[in-house]
């Protein structure tokens, strides 16, 4: 059986260990240096073995610090919108159950209210004008394909030549001054399109802006009243606080509002003023056959259109 003594020697400082292995039998003894294995650390001023350490720079601990800074501040912020949240949920249920209170502008709630009939209305002429424009295409269409026929015949039929070529003269005048027609009311809808989908709808975004903040300043306001009057606690002060930033923003937001339905009233007088005698002069001049008008109301408001000339009925 085999025996192994290690005899360990090392220097008063630590710095050599020597092992000799003996190994029974009359085997050899073989004297191996530890020290080629294991190379002294420094760690903190002293001297040790194992693997190097990598210290850590100080950019390492700031950029630590502001990820933990964000996160709290992320945290925070998350508190302040659920807290918020909160308030407002609680707010809208207690009006709608008639138990909380709310503040009412009389005068600015039923301008609001008129806005909507009006934007309502509008959106509803925009879809009827579309409607018109797209039956009319077919009639102009069905006029064009008429003229084709007319005109075919009219080579072939030598008795009713005259007939033929009158009709066919006439459906094409038709469908001309029908192109005028159709440019005329894709302008009318256009017109009224961009102002109710885009400035009636930049105001209703404002509204709902101030119907929020109006939400917000009476839960606020709810909650300061229904708080001890007597108490002077820091939790007071912070209510406070936060209401009289509430009541400002709500003032704010009610003073922009009032401004920009003046200046949408003044805007959309102008507009449908210009749109609405540009579709009563159009649609008169055209069915009353009064050419020279159409064309007058064509210049008058800067009216482009193209007269439509496909492959004819027979060719397709």
């Amino acid at each position: 059986m085999d025996t192994v003594d290690l005899d360990d020697t090392s220097e008063a400082n630590g710095s050599t260990s020597t092992s000799s292995v003996r190994t029974g039998g009359g085997g050899s003894t073989s004297n191996t240096n530890i020290g080629a294995f294991y190379s002294p650390v420094h760690l903190g001023g002293q001297t040790g073995i194992g693997h190097n350490v990598p210290q850590r720079s100080p950019s390492t601990y700031s950029a630590d610090a502001l990820r933990n800074f964000d996160a709290a501040a992320r945290l925070e912020a998350m508190k302040k919108w659920s807290v918020s949240t909160m308030k407002c949920t609680r707010q809208i249920i207690s009006e709608k159950l008639g138990r909380g209170t709310r503040t009412i502008d009389v005068q600015l709630e039923q301008r609001i209210e008129s806005l909507r009939d009006s934007q309502r209305r509008y959106a509803m002429i925009v879809a009827h004008a579309r409607g018109l424009h797209a039956h009319f295409s077919n009639v102009m269409a069905s006029q064009r394909s008429l003229a084709e026929l007319f005109s075919d015949l009219a080579t072939k039929d030598s008795n009713l030549q005259e007939e033929f070529q009158t009709n066919s003269e006439m459906q094409r005048v038709l469908a001309r001054r029908g192109d005028q027609l159709l440019a005329a009311i894709d302008f009318f809808a256009s017109s009224v399109a961009t102002l109710t989908e885009k400035t009636i709808e930049d105001t209703m975004c404002t509204v709902k802006q101030y119907e929020l903040a109006r939400i917000q300043y009476d839960a606020y306001r709810t909650e300061l009243e229904s708080y001890p009057n007597t108490s002077s606690s820091p939790k007071l002060r912070e209510l406070q606080q936060t209401f009289e930033l509430q009541k400002a923003k709500f003032e704010q937001l009610r003073n922009d509002l009032n401004i920009k339905m003046q200046f949408l009233e003044e805007n959309k007088i102008k507009v449908m003023h210009k749109q609405l005698m540009l579709f009563h002069n159009a649609t008169s001049a055209y069915f009353t056959g009064n050419a020279d008008a159409l064309e007058s109301t064509m210049k008058q408001f800067s009216i482009r259109w193209l007269e439509k000339s496909g492959p004819s009925f027979l060719e397709q």
